[in-house]
């Protein structure tokens, strides 16, 4: 038997590598610099209601990764658009889903709970007339936001509910949506 296959395989929970994640943790409590992300999506006009995302990178620890990826983002046609892929709200709650799903997902792994099903629908309102500037006391986007969880896996109900409050409390896009965040916008005319 060689070395190679006396090694294990590292071990998985959920499918996310454990000890790596318990590793990054460890680095970001001893230098905190190691866990500062940055995140960048550059956007531009397809024609009609279309529109391009890119991905070209992020950093984490002030190194560079490059991430080539792009979103196709539309509106559908009784909104005035082609129906070619989803529209903002349709990303905006993917993306909020996406986000509680990996922290849930990882807090599992990391207390060593397997899970067999995790379902995350998100819905909500928004009445147009704030979008189309007809009513300045109607908001342009969401009062609120309704979140189901369906999960089943090897934790109690108890330890579930104690993830879901360590998820909630720890999730980037629930806080990025829950709480204001300051956009500066700048215009720039060619």
């Amino acid at each position: 038997m060689t070395a190679m296959t006396k090694m294990k395989p590292a071990p998985t929970v959920n499918g996310l590598p454990v000890d790596e994640i318990r590793a990054l943790i460890g680095e970001v409590q001893a230098d905190p610099g190691t866990g500062m992300t940055h995140w960048k999506v550059a956007s531009s006009w397809q024609g009609g209601a279309r529109s391009r995302a890119q991905v070209e990178s992020y950093s984490i620890g002030g190194k560079a990764v490059a991430r080539r990826f792009s979103l196709d983002i539309d509106e559908p046609i009784e909104l005035g658009g082609s129906d070619s892929a989803a529209n903002p709200q349709e990303y905006l709650l993917a993306a909020l889903n996406a986000c509680m799903t990996v922290g849930f997902t990882a807090l599992c792994a990391l207390n060593d709970i397997t899970l067999d099903k995790l379902e995350i629908t998100t819905e909500g309102s928004i009445d147009l007339r704030g979008f189309f500037g007809l009513d300045a006391s109607v908001s342009p986007g969401y009062g609120s936001l309704q979140s189901t969880f369906r999960v089943k896996g090897s934790a109690s109900e108890a330890k579930f509910r104690e993830i879901f409050a360590a998820m909630l409390a720890t999730s980037p896009n629930v806080h990025n949506i829950t709480r204001p965040v300051a956009l500066r916008p700048v215009l720039m005319v060619e």
